[in-house]
Order: C-alpha cells, then sequence, then structure tokens
C-alpha cells in the first residue's frame, strides 16, 4: 500500500466540479417542482375563465422560469463555492498538511 497525501487543489477544476454538481442537483429538484407550478397554474387558469387564465399563466410563467433560473443560479453558487473551498484547502493543507490517502496497485 502506497501513502499519497494531496497538497494542492486546481481551483478552477474544482470549482468547475462544484458549479457541474450542483447544476445536476438543482436539475432534479427544480424540474419536477417547476413543472408541478405549472401544472396546478394551468388547472387554476381552465377553471377561473378569462381572470384564472391571466393568474394561470403568471404562475406558468415562473414555473418555467424556476426551471431554468434556479440550476443556473446554483451552477454560478457552486462555481464560487469550489474556488472558495479550494482556495481555503490550499491554505490551509500549507499549514497543517494535505489529506492522505492510501492506494494499491491492482493489476
Amino acid at each position: 500500500m502506497n501513502k499519497l497525501k494531496i497538497k494542492k487543489l486546481g481551483v478552477l477544476s474544482v470549482a468547475k466540479i462544484y458549479a457541474v454538481i450542483m447544476l445536476v442537483m438543482s436539475l432534479i429538484i427544480s424540474i419536477p417542482y417547476g413543472l408541478f407550478i405549472v401544472g396546478i397554474s394551468l388547472m387554476g387558469a381552465s377553471a377561473g375563465g378569462s381572470s384564472g387564465l391571466a393568474i394561470g399563466g403568471g404562475g406558468a410563467i415562473v414555473g418555467i422560469l424556476m426551471m431554468f433560473g434556479i440550476p443556473i443560479l446554483y451552477g454560478a453558487i457552486g462555481f464560487v463555492a469550489g474556488a472558495i473551498g479550494a482556495l481555503l484547502y490550499n491554505l490551509f493543507a500549507g499549514i497543517v498538511g494535505g489529506i492522505e490517502i492510501e492506494v494499491e496497485n491492482v493489476y
């Protein structure tokens, strides 16, 4: 068994990974939730006549914006959080040492 130590992380690479992970996780949540809001608002629009259509149409727009806006926002937050996390890791790994991992060659 060989021991390796992670001394430094690439800030941009960690930020990109965090951004993609957060984007995908928010898609998993925001698409069903947005579709639910669109469905509820359109059911309300069909039951309410012309005034219901105005209210329901607004809800549908909010649902659609939610399906696209939240993943973009979470992706940006993940990018910033990943960059900050990598910078902090690099700072503290220099002070207290990096993370040790054990690896084994398997042939």
